[in-house]
Formats: structure tokens, C-alpha cells, sequence
């Protein structure tokens, strides 16, 4: 089991917290599980409500950071390593151009043409246009869960009600995507 770090005060950080404190992994124990394809990740979080919280600009909640740096290192190469593997596969498709897990995907084009790469019977996608965006997410959403059996963990109205998604909400079923057809193509 690991050691929490030397500066971590297990009693003074549970009465300060209305969450479990767990032990934390050095950053040689911060590599994937090679089960899993995960990585050990891990930060401590406090209560919402404690003055010592740092606090997004111009945002009510908490934002939370790793505070090992080997570990804030391996966070950022797994996202550049996901979206280089989106680029890999959207690469030769109209109106994507992937430059972040936000912006990018924003009119639909690119979970669409994600989804088409590895199922190019299911639709179209020459037909499709950026402006249509409730369709592009409808479309994509729909045939990912009917033909890959990939939760939609994204709602058609929450995306195309917001111009900029949240990038988390975005990796996080792009990773779903990723699991799903790592071994294809």
C-alpha cells in the first residue's frame, strides 16, 4: 500500500474534509494498470466549503489539480495521446479539424466522423453539415449506442446548447469510443 506524503496529516485533513482522505501513490506507483489501460489517478479533494479551496475564476466550485507533477505529466500524455488517435482516425474527413477536446468537437462533425471511421455503413457522412449540429449529435450519439453499444454519457440538448462543451464531459466519452474500437483498424 502506499505511503501518503510526508506532509499529508491524516487526522487534520479528515476533520478539515467531508470526504474520505485515501492514501496517495508515489509517482512511481502513479503508472497504468496494465489490466485496465488505466492510470493510477488520485487528488485529494476538500470540502467545498473550506476557505483553503482554490476556486476557479468567475466559477462557485472547486477546481482540483494533481499535485505530483510526474502524475500532472502522465494526465497530460494520455489526453494528447487520445486526441493524436482521434486525429489519426478523422483525418481524412470534411469539416474536422481536432485541436482540442472542446472546440473541436463542437458542431458534431467530429464524434461523427469518429463513429463512421469504424462503422462506415451506418450512415452517410458526406451529407452532413456543421450547421446541423443537433443532428450531427443525435446521429452519432445514436449509432454509437445501437451499433457499438457505447453509452450515450452526453445529452443532444446539453451540446448543442453549449458553443464551447466541456472538454472533461468530451475525453471522457471519447474514451468510451477509444475502448470500444482500440482494437480495429
Amino acid at each position: 500500500m502506499p505511503r501518503p506524503p510526508a506532509s499529508f496529516d491524516g487526522d487534520k485533513e479528515c476533520a478539515e474534509t467531508s470526504f474520505a482522505v485515501r492514501q496517495v501513490p508515489t509517482a512511481r506507483e502513479a503508472e497504468f494498470n496494465q489490466q485496465s489501460q488505466q492510470p493510477y489517478l488520485w487528488i485529494r479533494i476538500r470540502d467545498y466549503n473550506s476557505p483553503k479551496t482554490p476556486v476557479s475564476p468567475g466559477s462557485p466550485s472547486p477546481y482540483f489539480k494533481f499535485t505530483d507533477p510526474a502524475v500532472q505529466a502522465s494526465a497530460m500524455t494520455i489526453k494528447e495521446r487520445l486526441l493524436q488517435w482521434c486525429r489519426d482516425k478523422t483525418r481524412d474527413y470534411e469539416n474536422v479539424k481536432l485541436e482540442n477536446f472542446s472546440t473541436s468537437w463542437a458542431d458534431g462533425l467530429a464524434f461523427c466522423a469518429l463513429v463512421h471511421h469504424f462503422l462506415p455503413t451506418t450512415f452517410d457522412y458526406s451529407k452532413l453539415v456543421p450547421e446541423r449540429r443537433r443532428q450531427n449529435f443525435t446521429l452519432a450519439f445514436k449509432v454509437a449506442e445501437e451499433k457499438a453499444g457505447i453509452y450515450p454519457l452526453l445529452d443532444v440538448d446539453d451540446m448543442v446548447a453549449m458553443r464551447k462543451p466541456d472538454w472533461k464531459c468530451v475525453f471522457t466519452y471519447v474514451q468510451s469510443i477509444h475502448r470500444r474500437f482500440k482494437d480495429q483498424d
